[in-house]
């Protein structure tokens, strides 16, 4: 492998004798008839035979020219001819916006920038419509009149992505986080959330983003660890040579603030801005910290932001952006639990509270040596902090198998208290370089920290014995296993570091008839992750009841140093459960861009090298606590793609690859990690990775400037795809398997972005529709083993299924949205977008235990249904500086349910319950915005 990466270098160092190109693109408008588009312009690079014609909507492009000032000449007959000098700089486009009229244009009527192909709406579309893969993108300037707030929302203004109001993530068509990959400016970023592969995109707010691209098939510059899509965020660097901007946003969730007193953990005394600091340790905690919950009056939502930065004489910028903001939420519903048919947990009032506060920071400077070379650095730092309260029970009706054996007599509630902190530290430095006349060269190198902390996390599971006509209701201790009173912390510390180099070199290129690219580069990525999670449970000595809470509120009156020293508790200390992880990626790449006339073939290919490596000691792993698991991955990932430009309005392209989905660190990772509704989700030290194989079709028309028409067909095949699954048996686990040896996905995607009404006019507005829509047809067989003497060894068949549909897929995708603008002095903006998916297995059943004979005792799939999310925003400058926004999410307020089949053991009969319900309330805030 070292050989190979050093190969690969020397490689890409022989063509640096290299530059890229530019572009120029713009947009004609006629001065005599409102402004209007103005097509048929001739455009004519002064003193060569380079010219064009502006198309229909007045648009017209120049690409690949070589960097260096030009002297374009605009003309039409009966129209001022006019020359403009502009200066095309390497990998950016130059765009010049000019009005023709009879008279020579005012310098104010030509509008000239020098931007990133990321950042102008007339650029990102004309990248669209000469890219040759299927990648859409969405850039600040069309997310500001959105009124987006982060990257969450933008993802799903783009076709075939959504995201979920119950799980927060983005599903890119209709497949969530396992088949995602997410990039920063192009390298890899950790996940805040260790239970999940990519980061939350909602802690970028749009203010750092500069665009969101969406890649939807595989290319092999990227990481083949891929099936859907690949995201990557462009954060922004000083636009200008200073700003300096500030925004604060005030609101509530509708539910958060009818809590008269909204629970907080007993941790709040250690949290300050946003940051848990304590010097106790979670076992001095047992006696010397409360056990108990507190509250606020005031679950108020805010948030705030200041961004500052300026340009340092020619070539050096910087720029400064922090945040943060609290957002609270309470929800209250169903939490039901079936094991094996038979019910094993029963609340009807299983209540979350929620506070969670983020803290950004970005600092990025750029130096530009020349026009030919360009380093940039920046350090981004998020501090998430989750503070969290779960309590059911409440209501005197709940029920727990293995605690209640006569729910008559006795209820069970539970409290689980746990705050978690985030931490993520991302740092980047990239040069941008040309050097002879043929290449440009790209580079980038980052190191990322990630550290993951549940510091105290407490728990209380207590039966409360109901009153009767001679005795009181009384509190007794659940002691089933010594830890059902406890607290615990968990650390996890991930570093990652990463470096990225490509080179593109222009064969050669004959006008627009033919041309040659070649691009070769590598990545690499070395990922560590150091696991600790140790308990402390108190335990009652002797039978039940000797220890008695005075009230459910006041449990921790009894967890007193006293009880310890009276014999009357004791102290229950785990050994510590630990897994350190390993990750180690190496890869090189290479492709060949060949076009010729109206076609254009990219044909290239990825060679990967994964290698995972997890070595723990945790109780109650199969084998024994001490283990160790090692998985390589070795393999060439091929990569097709083809545009045929009918026309300027018509592209058709196709593309196929191959590409694989890793298992993380906690899928492989024997740890069960114990959620506040008491469901347990362990690893699986057998899980091996699945490779896919995928095929797109796609027709797209460009009616005008803003519009775009799109059909898309795609096919993906899954070999050994993974699951989360019961595992059999009575153990009512969760975990991770290749449930099958295949699936298929067969999708249609379709989308409109139209404008309804367009005006010119000063007091004129224009209304936009967009629209995309999902249809998919997923389906997996359930694998069986047998044994040497035909027995079955293993089996994911359950209640006479051998096939079922994908984990995580939705058979439909809705997106909509409508945009109103005005083109008045002080423009208002409101837009309306609404989102439904529909149902989606969010676990797949399991088989009886192989030992028993009653085929009854299997589990159904657990079944997400589908919901429609609606939002709503508006805007209104109040003058040059300040703009007011309102802003309402989750309107129709809906009900979140999971559902499971369950079959009665007395008749056989099967009927469906609801086994989780909730809503999360709408929310509602009013901000504004200064410019200075």
């Amino acid at each position: 492998m070292k050989q190979f990466l050093i190969a690969l270098v020397f490689l890409t160092t022989a063509f640096s004798y290299a530059q890229d190109t530019g572009s120029i693109v713009g947009k004609l408008t006629d001065k005599e008839y409102n402004n209007e588009s103005l097509a048929f312009a001739n455009i004519l690079i002064k003193g060569t035979t380079k010219g064009t014609t502006s198309d229909m909507d007045g648009l017209y492009a120049f690409e690949n020219l070589e960097p260096g000032t030009y002297t374009l000449i605009y003309s039409f007959v009966g129209y001022e001819t006019q020359e403009i000098p502009l200066t095309v700089v390497v990998g950016k486009v130059t765009e010049a916006n000019v009005v023709m009229g009879a008279s020579a244009a005012a310098l104010s009527e030509i509008v000239i920038t020098t931007t990133s192909r990321k950042d102008s709406e007339v650029a990102l579309l004309l990248e669209q419509r000469n890219a040759v893969e299927i990648k859409e993108s969405i850039g600040s300037i069309e997310l500001a009149k959105l009124g987006v707030s982060d990257a969450a929302t933008a993802a799903t203004k783009i076709s075939g992505v959504s995201s979920s109001e119950a799980s927060g993530d983005v599903y890119v068509r209709g497949l969530g986080d396992r088949y995602l990959y997410t990039t920063l400016n192009g390298m890899t970023v950790p996940s805040d959330n260790v239970d999940k592969k990519n980061i939350d995109l909602g802690l970028f707010p749009t203010r750092l983003v500069q665009s969101i691209s969406i890649s939807k098939n595989f290319s092999p510059e990227n990481s083949s660890d891929q099936s859907s899509g690949s995201i990557d965020i462009t954060s922004r660097s000083l636009n200008g040579i200073n700003e300096l901007q500030f925004g604060f946003e005030s609101g509530l969730n509708t539910q958060a603030i009818g809590q008269s007193k909204f629970k907080r953990t007993a941790n709040q005394d250690d949290i300050s801005f946003g940051f848990y600091s304590s010097n106790m340790t979670t076992k001095d905690a047992i006696t010397q910290q409360s056990w108990d919950t507190e509250s606020t009056t005031l679950p108020i939502d805010y948030s705030y932001t200041l961004t500052a930065g300026t340009k340092i004489g020619d070539k050096f910028k910087v720029l400064f952006s922090g945040s943060q903001s609290s957002d609270f939420e309470y929800n209250e519903g169903t939490f039901q639990q079936f094991n094996r048919n038979l019910l094993d947990v029963n609340y009807t009032d299983a209540t979350n509270y929620s506070n969670t506060i983020s803290t950004t920071g970005l600092v990025d400077m750029s130096y530009d040596f020349d026009d030919n070379h360009n380093v940039r650095a920046l350090s981004l730092f998020v501090n998430k902090l989750t503070d969290q309260v779960f309590e059911a029970g409440r209501n005197r009706d709940g029920f727990v198998f293995e605690e209640v054996n006569d729910p008559d007599s006795y209820s069970q509630y539970v409290v689980d208290q746990n705050t978690i902190q985030t931490r993520l530290w991302i740092n980047q430095i990239m040069g941008d370089h040309q050097i002879g006349t043929r290449n440009h060269l790209t580079w980038g190198y980052g190191y990322n920290q990630m550290d993951a902390d549940e510091p105290n996390r407490i728990r209380n599971e207590v039966n409360i014995k109901k009153p009767t006509d001679t005795e009181a209701e009384t509190i007794e201790l659940a002691n089933q296993g010594g830890t059902q009173q406890r607290k615990s912390f968990q650390d996890i510390e991930d570093s990652e570091y990463s470096a990225r180099i490509k080179d593109v070199f222009n064969v050669f290129e004959n006008d627009t008839i033919s041309s040659l690219k070649l691009t070769v580069g590598g990545n690499y990525r070395y990922k560590t992750r150091d696991f600790e999670s140790q308990v402390y449970g108190v335990d009652e000595i002797g039978a039940p009841g000797q220890v008695v809470p005075p009230s459910i509120d006041d449990i921790g009156s009894v967890f007193t140093q006293e009880n310890f020293d009276n014999g009357s508790l004791s102290l229950v200390q785990q050994l510590p459960d630990t897994y350190n992880g390993e990750l180690n990626s190496a890869s090189g790449f290479l492709s060949l861009n060949y076009s010729i006339n109206k076609f254009n073939f990219i044909l290239g290919a990825r060679y990967q090298n994964d290698e995972i490596i997890v070595d723990y000691n945790v109780g109650n792993a199969p084998g024994g606590r001490d283990g160790s698991v090692t998985k390589n991955y070795d393999n060439i990932y091929p990569a097709l793609n083809v545009r045929y430009a009918l026309n300027e309005k018509n592209n058709f392209r196709l593309a196929a690859s191959k590409t694989i989905t890793l298992p993380e660190f906690k899928e492989i990772a024997p740890f069960g990690y114990v959620s506040p509704t008491n469901q347990v989700v362990v690893g699986n030290t057998g899980l091996e990775a699945s490779n896919v194989y995928n095929f797109d079709i796609k027709w797209e028309l460009f009616p005008s400037r803003k519009e775009l028409i799109s059909a898309t067909g795609f096919y993906k095949y899954i070999d050994n795809p993974i699951n989360r699954t019961l595992d059999r048996g009575s153990s009512g686990y969760f975990s991770f398997y290749n449930t099958s040896d295949r699936a298929q996905v067969i999708g249609l995607e379709l989308e409109a972005d139209l404008g309804l009404v367009s005006s010119t006019e000063d007091n004129g507005y224009n209304l936009d529709l967009g629209f995309n829509f999902t249809r998919m047809w997923h389906t997996q067989d359930l694998r069986t083993f047998y044994n040497d003497n035909g027995s079955i060894a293993n089996t994911f068949t359950y209640n006479g299924k051998d096939e079922i549909g994908l984990e995580g897929a939705s058979d439909y995708i809705v997106n909509a949205s409508l945009n109103f603008s005005t083109n008045w002095e002080r423009a208002f903006n409101a837009n309306i977008s609404g989102n439904y998916a529909s149902d989606k297995i969010y676990a797949l059943g399991s088989a009886p235990d192989s030992q028993t004979t009653q085929s009854n005792l299997y589990n159904n799939e657990i079944i997400e249904k589908g919901f429609v999310v609606l939002n709503a925003t508006f805007s209104q400058e109040l003058s040059d500086n300040i703009d007011l926004s309102f802003k309402a999410f989750n309107l129709l307020n809906p009900e979140i349910k999971r559902t499971q089949d369950v079959r009665s053991i007395a008749t056989g009969t099967e009927s469906t319950e609801t086994i989780r319900s909730y809503k999360n309330g709408a929310t509602i805030s009013l901000g504004v915005n200064i410019n200075f």
